[in-house]
């Protein structure tokens, strides 16, 4: 009898503890779910980016546009080596869907051209941040890297908009290569030509009227003995694409200076064509 009074003891005090552990544990859990909204709850994920693929860098210029700006390009003779030109040369790339570039480089009697064009889509890895606003942050950083003049007081410092150009894989209606001194900057038609300086309305600036943000650099380089060469670079953001277009000259005579103007123009019109086959 002393034995089974043990164990009906023994059996009572483990109960016992067995309720206590689970008031505890239930406790606990009343506490944790005071405040639902602090634990398990995910932000809302920040809105994608209008664009998920890249167009073929080196097919999306027309031969146009590339005549008009490799004039190397109707010099040659052989059409083997033509057509390469007009292909140009893809920019090594580890991921196609997130970067293309194309490059072109024609020699002419009176110059030797370069072209690159280059696509980047940004894609945000951050739940708070959208692929947009990251492609503007990205794109303000390259703005800032051009370090671009301040404004003139005597006028804005932006230049009017590109002039309306066809599709960028189409060509003029004409059959020519489409006119890029029409769209002239309110400047003189000389600025450039005979110097290194560029005049007021033709300094690197910011651009309206080109995708949601864009802006131009121009660069002269060279001296002495070497043939001073131009570079004219347009970079604007669509959405969270941001495409770069570096167009650069450089005389085959020292002592000439390639045109400031005529090279801007050039880039913006082709600017201008990327922008509409990207539908920004």
């Amino acid at each position: 009898m002393q034995r089974k009074a043990y164990a009906i003891g023994t059996a009572a005090l483990l109960t016992a503890l067995l309720a206590g552990c689970t008031g505890g544990s239930g406790d606990k859990g009343s506490t944790d779910n005071a405040n639902p909204g602090d634990a398990g709850t995910a932000a809302a994920a920040a809105q994608p980016g209008k664009y998920r693929t890249l167009p073929e860098p080196c097919g999306v210029i027309g031969r146009g546009t590339l005549d008009s700006l490799l004039p190397g390009i109707k010099q040659m003779t052989d059409q083997d080596q033509r057509t390469r030109a007009y292909e140009g040369t893809a920019t090594l790339t580890y991921d196609t869907d997130r970067k293309v570039g194309c490059r072109w480089k024609v020699e002419s009697t009176d110059a030797t051209d370069h072209l690159l064009v280059d696509f980047e889509r940004v894609v945000s890895y951050d739940n708070a941040v959208s692929d947009d606003d990251q492609a503007q942050n990205l794109f303000a950083a390259k703005e800032t890297a051009a370090d671009l003049p301040e404004p003139s007081a005597s006028g804005s410092s932006s230049s009017p908009s590109a002039p309306s150009a066809p599709a960028a894989g189409g060509e003029p209606s004409t059959g020519a290569s489409p006119s890029v001194s029409s769209s002239a900057s309110p400047a003189s038609p000389s600025a450039g030509a005979s110097g290194g300086a560029t005049s007021s309305g033709l300094q690197p600036r910011v651009l309206d009227g080109l995708g949601d943000e864009s802006f131009l650099d121009d660069q002269l380089g060279g001296s002495g003995s070497t043939a001073a060469q131009r570079t004219v670079t347009v970079v604007f953001r669509t959405s969270n694409v941001i495409v770069t277009i570096e167009y650069a000259e450089q005389p085959a005579t020292v002592g000439v200076t390639p045109d400031s103007e005529e090279m801007q123009d050039r880039a913006r019109n082709l600017a201008a064509q990327l922008a509409d086959s990207l539908g920004g």
